[in-house]
């Protein structure tokens, strides 16, 4: 079994996402060890990009911070190579397909499952390029990570069939970050992808309280939250470590009922 297949294998999944490099290379690395110790089942790492189209305006801000507080691939790469011995649950990245073939794709992917990662997310790759990736993917043992969302309609079965790892469904339509209504039709999303593969389902896209999280977890077999946490560090900077971690923990209690 695959750690991204046990992240979901003793109830439902609390996945975090945190951008590296924010506000400091150092404060991402105390900032997973927290959260793999508060209870989160999988980590999402984005590696910073100067244009992240499927971001909000708490991860685009939280993108220019890394950048220009001097985050570089490499460093992160180098990061998880630190931390991973640490580490037991997965960690995957998520970033751009321009990040990717700026440092070379093969050379990428390898680098990625060297250090220790396990899955890689492409949000502005549609499943018709990832032809691009998989190859390399899986020749490394690398799970690419496919999305489905409310307008995908007849793509679903298509994208679900292949799907490797989890597949992330979309809560609604537009960029991450916080949101105090959802697709009525995510339910029907995680009922179709089910209907085509037995990969975990996860839904993410602007889960940011406990009670959201727990009624989403109803509907998968986890939940992604990402908006929330960046917006905790943008507020605390180098301290936002025992904030983060508080967070987490009551977002993964929140779920941990749900059967």
């Amino acid at each position: 079994m695959s750690r991204i297949a046990q992240a979901f294998a003793n109830g439902k999944a609390f996945i975090a996402f945190l951008t590296c490099g924010d506000p400091d290379i150092e404060t991402t690395e105390q900032l997973i060890k927290t959260i793999a110790e508060s209870g989160a089942d999988l980590i999402e790492l984005g590696i910073p990009f100067s244009d992240p189209t499927a971001e909000g305006p708490v991860i685009q801000a939280a993108n220019l911070r890394a950048i220009n507080g001097g985050a570089t691939t490499d460093k992160i790469f180098a990061m998880v190579e630190r931390i991973r011995p640490q580490i037991k649950i997965p960690m995957v990245f998520m970033t751009y397909a321009n990040v990717v073939f700026g440092y070379g794709t093969e050379r990428f992917i390898h680098k990625a499952a060297e250090v220790g990662i396990d899955g890689l997310i492409l949000p502005d790759v549609p499943y018709e390029e990832k032809g691009d990736f998989l190859p390399a993917c899986q020749q490394n043992g690398l799970e690419l990570i496919s999305l489905v969302a409310p307008t995908s309609d007849d793509r679903i079965a298509m994208i679900a069939r292949e799907a490797e790892g989890f597949v992330y469904c979309v809560s609604s339509l537009g960029v991450t970050g916080e949101r105090s209504k959802f697709s009525n039709h995510i339910g029907e999303v995680v009922s179709l992808v089910r209907h085509f593969t037995s990969v975990p389902t996860a839904i993410g896209f602007g889960i940011s309280t406990p009670q959201q999280a727990s009624d989403m977890a109803m509907l998968a077999d986890g939940v992604i939250v990402g908006s929330a946490i960046v917006k905790l560090v943008a507020q605390y900077g180098r301290q936002a470590v025992p904030h983060a971690a508080e967070y987490v923990h009551s977002m993964k209690t929140a779920i941990s009922e749900i059967k």
